[in-house]
């Protein structure tokens, strides 16, 4: 691999995320501001006297470009600003008392999504058309017929509902991370399921792979070392949006099992129209999910010799 031209083009994808994530966040900072409603508008009229010396306190009374290099010079020091409506916190220890949740069930459900999918996938791409390859792919074809939002309160009201086998929700001890993951997971693992196995299926049919069968190696060898490499290349596509998606779709799942996750934590920000949270959640988000476009397109270069990130 020429190493400085690999080096350049590394240089490049991070630019082009860098200037990604100041789009997002400058999108999101004025699109906040134009939506009807404030930080302060409340069920109860505040007298214009406060209202007035809360918005000078929080810098709302200035010019909106100023308010938005503020913003830009805040971020940069690594400072997501006070919360509006929480004021004995800052959106940063808001953020970092809600990320190890969010990330913990967004994390198992990767794990999870990506084993039993490759797992299942792989069984039945070895044997297309059999009966197991069809019955695997039917539950996998369920399985993507039933989002999140219909799999969580499902799980909640058989697995702990009526058989009382797990928690409904809470983060007291490891048995409240069984359900809330496997629901998140499970739609992206039958995805994956069907993306493996059509692609397994297909490699197997390329002549280097019918050729080193015809010589004799071991069909365990010819999977891993010929096989696999090929066929998960279009799962390792998947798996950037996929795994960003897992750590957004967490904003559901955390309402319906009462996880204090930052999901949580946005959905309220949105509602009482909290500026600075909002935004707080916001970059998090695009940071991982840039940070996961990125990893793909690397996983890309060592899973196949041929694609180099400065190449054609």
């Amino acid at each position: 691999m020429n190493q400085p031209r690999t080096g350049r083009a590394l240089l490049a994808r991070l630019a082009v995320s860098l200037v990604t994530f100041w789009v997002i966040v400058t999108a999101v900072f004025f699109l906040l501001r134009l939506a009807p409603g404030g930080p302060f508008d409340g069920e109860r009229q505040l007298p214009p006297e406060v209202e007035e010396n809360l918005r000078a306190a929080y810098h709302l009374d200035e010019p909106l470009v100023v308010q938005y290099g503020r913003y830009l010079g805040m971020l940069a020091r690594g400072d997501l600003g006070p919360s509006f409506k929480q004021k004995d916190f800052s959106v940063n220890e808001l953020v970092a008392s809600g990320a190890p949740v969010s990330l913990t069930v967004g994390g198992l459900a990767l794990l999870l999504a990506v084993a039993g999918g490759i797992g299942t996938g792989v069984r039945a791409g070895l044997a297309p058309g059999s009966a197991l390859d069809r019955t695997l792919m039917g539950v996998a074809g369920l399985g993507l017929a039933l989002p999140s939002i219909v799999v969580a309160p499902v799980a909640v009201l058989v697995f702990a509902v009526l058989l009382g086998w797990l928690p409904a929700g809470g983060v007291d001890s490891p048995a409240h991370y069984v359900l809330p993951p496997v629901a998140l997971a499970l739609p992206f693992l039958a995805a994956i399921a069907r993306l493996t196995r059509g692609s397994v299926a297909e490699t197997l049919t390329e002549p280097h792979v019918r050729t080193a069968l015809a010589k004799g190696l071991p069909a365990g060898r010819v999977l891993r070392r010929h096989v696999l490499p090929v066929a998960l290349l279009p799962v390792v596509s998947y798996l950037g949006p996929a795994a960003a998606a897992m750590l957004t779709g967490s904003v559901v799942i955390e309402q319906v099992f009462e996880l204090p996750g930052i999901g949580r934590y946005f959905v309220q920000a949105a509602l009482n129209r909290d500026y600075t949270l909002v935004m707080g959640v916001v970059v998090v988000y695009a940071a991982f999910i840039l940070t996961f476009n990125l990893l793909v397109d690397l996983a890309y270069t060592r899973l196949d010799p041929r694609i180099r990130l400065g190449g054609r």
